[in-house]
């Protein structure tokens, strides 16, 4: 078999595609690849803390929870998630507003790095390994997320954008459908021409595979999707997406409505993200609903209205009656979404969005009312076959390791399992959390 060197294959990726998607600090880690099924793409799912008397399930049998009532759509999902409780942050006396919850770090102790929570964490490390080709590489949405802090660093806080008619525009121009004029084929040429230049880069790659070991080769596969969806893209832009029973790049409908509803407007940033994933746009995205000091509800549909801070969170102790609705209320938005990613196909056949997908729904701290950070919460969910260790009727685990590891699980899910420069140096345990990946 004829052997290849670096210098050799980069050059001849160089003279087919350009050096701008393949690069050496690529290669530099392939040999850092983890073995296992990974997730293509991480969906966080951010809101404030929770009472845990109305979250945590009524009864656990083994692992098999018996959800509360405010956690009760997560039956229609109960074989795609995994719930988690009882782990601390860092610093669990921190109060709201505290980067913890997806940083690791707290509020007042930035740390050696700086904050960064762990999607733009995983975004840095997919892109220095040269495994991130995709037009956006952080899609970060949410309404109502003004006056106070998110949950997402990248060394300064940073704020979704906010408007779903913005959102849409800037992931989309260029997606929508379009039909060229039947003798307009420079737009067929274009992409001829593209996807030879992609046929020949797979074939290097493939040819070079036959040299590399099991963990190289699976890096070498995560940079073949990576290209595989821009292959993707660039079909959508000349017929315009595609949809129906092949799966591919499905385009959502443009937001309409009353927008002014923070609630219903992430909503449609839901479908927006779902678009993007299916799209190829994006590998990593996240939603915020709220800020640390104020979420303002407003859903007639369940006799609803008021702001979740002060209202519901601080008020209503000890049954949390309005609480309990506006939590339901959320857990049956992050079951539409699962439903959602797991009735699209994907354009390559390999199972649905879902299978591909880790979804993570974080908070800022674990018990809101009393104001600390013990007993941080997570729902993550992942499709068949996926990196979670699932069961029929649903998990629950109940850990005291910090609740950083479950960031770290994050990451390893993506295919990241270089942790320097992530959350507390001094946690002596730098590891995902045991017993959350399938084996």
């Amino acid at each position: 078999m004829r052997s290849h060197n670096r210098r050799n294959f980069l050059k001849g990726v160089g003279a087919s595609l350009g050096a701008s998607l393949l690069f050496s600090p690529f290669y530099d880690s392939i040999a850092n690849a983890a073995p296992g099924k990974k997730p293509k793409r991480l969906l966080v799912f951010f809101t404030m803390g929770t009472a845990p008397s109305i979250w945590k399930p009524t009864s656990v049998s083994g692992e098999t929870p018996t959800f509360s009532e405010s956690t009760s759509p997560l039956a229609e999902i109960k074989e795609h998630i995994v719930m988690v409780d009882g782990l601390p942050s860092g610093s669990p006396s921190n109060n709201h507003g505290s980067a913890d919850g997806l940083t690791g770090m707290g509020y007042f102790s930035n740390g050696p790095y700086g904050l960064i929570s762990v999607d733009q964490f995983i975004v840095e490390k997919l892109k220095a390994a040269g495994t991130l080709a995709s037009p956006v590489p952080s899609l970060l949405l949410g309404a109502d997320t003004g006056g106070g802090k998110t949950g997402f660093y990248k060394r300064d806080n940073l704020v979704p954008e906010s408007s779903p008619v913005a959102a849409y525009s800037t992931v989309f121009t260029g997606v929508s459908p379009s039909t060229p004029t039947p003798n307009d084929t420079s737009a067929e040429d274009r992409l001829r021409r593209r996807k030879s230049i992609f046929d020949n880069l797979k074939g290097e790659i493939s040819t070079l595979k036959g040299n590399l070991g099991s963990e190289q080769k699976y890096k070498l596969d995560l940079h073949l999707d990576s290209i595989r969806q821009l292959e993707e893209r660039l079909s959508s832009e000349v017929v315009g997406g595609g949809g129906g029973g092949g799966g591919g790049c499905t385009v959502p409908t443009t937001p309409s409505g009353d927008l002014t509803n923070n609630l219903k407007a992430n909503q449609h940033h839901l479908d927006i993200i779902v678009g993007a994933f299916a799209c190829g746009i994006t590998r990593v995205a996240g939603i915020q609903w709220g800020s640390d000091q104020t979420m303002n509800v407003a859903l007639d549909e369940i006799g609803l209205r008021g702001e979740e801070h002060n209202g519901m969170i601080h008020t209503g102790a000890p049954a949390h009656s309005d609480l309990i609705k506006l939590e339901k209320w959320l857990h049956e938005q992050f079951v539409g979404l699962i439903k959602k990613l797991k009735s699209i196909p994907e354009a390559d056949g390999s199972g649905t969005l879902l299978d591909n997908t880790l979804v993570a729904w974080c908070r800022d701290m674990g018990d809101a009312p009393n104001h600390t950070q013990n007993e941080m919460k997570f729902v993550l969910a992942s499709g068949t076959g996926g990196y979670l260790k699932t069961a029929p009727g649903g998990r629950f685990i109940r850990s005291n390791e910090r609740h950083e590891r479950v960031l770290l699980s994050l990451c390893d899910a993506m295919g990241v399992t270089d942790y320097a420069g992530f959350g507390d140096p001094a946690l002596s345990a730098k590891s995902p959390l045991p017993g959350l990946a399938a084996t």
